[in-house]
This record gives structure tokens, sequence and C-alpha cells, in this order.
């Protein structure tokens, strides 16, 4: 048995990306950010499916059609394959923790 909430870094200078399950159609990821962006450059473009779930913190979404989306805790949302996307932001003052879930 694991704790999605143990091992929290105190400080976290990149973003932390870890697989919690890997198969070959189904993708389970924790990723945990503090104060983080994506690159100001460039986009998300997945050929997989992406369910997301913010478990603490805070979240934003940017998509390239011009539509941002704010995930606070309990919050999720699907995004397509090929639907391209960014995180604008995420919370200054606390970890955040999203659950993403990447399927064909």
């Amino acid at each position: 048995m694991t704790n999605l909430y143990a091992n929290l870094p105190k400080s976290l200078p990149n973003e932390v990306f870890e697989d919690i399950v890997s198969t070959s159609n189904l993708r389970i990821e924790r990723i945990l950010s503090y104060g983080h962006s994506s690159p100001e450059v460039g986009w998300y473009d997945q050929s997989e499916n992406e369910w997301v779930l913010v478990l603490k913190g805070q979240g934003v979404l940017e998509f390239e059609d011009g539509r941002t989306i704010t995930l606070s805790e309990g919050d999720h949302i699907n995004i397509n394959a090929g639907v391209k996307h960014k995180v604008q932001s995420t919370a200054p003052d606390q970890i955040t923790v999203w659950l993403a879930v990447f399927y064909s």
C-alpha cells in the first residue's frame, strides 16, 4: 500500500512526475508542482487522452483555443488526445498534487 501524499518534498525546484501504474494502454501518474508552469514556448500535444484531478492545491490550464480552466482541490477534467494545452500556473504557496490518467 502507498499514499499519494507520502514523501511530499519541502521544496520543489522542478516539477516531479512519477508513474504509479503503467501498462500498454493505461498510465497513472502523480505530478507535484509548487508554483510551476509549463515552458512559455510549446504545448502538450499528446497521442493519449488524459483525465486529470487536482488532489491538493490549484492549477490553471490553458488551451490553444484560448480557454483557461482553474482546477481546485477535487476538480477534474478529461482532455482528449490531440488537444493542445499547458499549465499556466500552479499554487505559489503550497504543493499542488495532481493525479493524471493517460489512456487510449
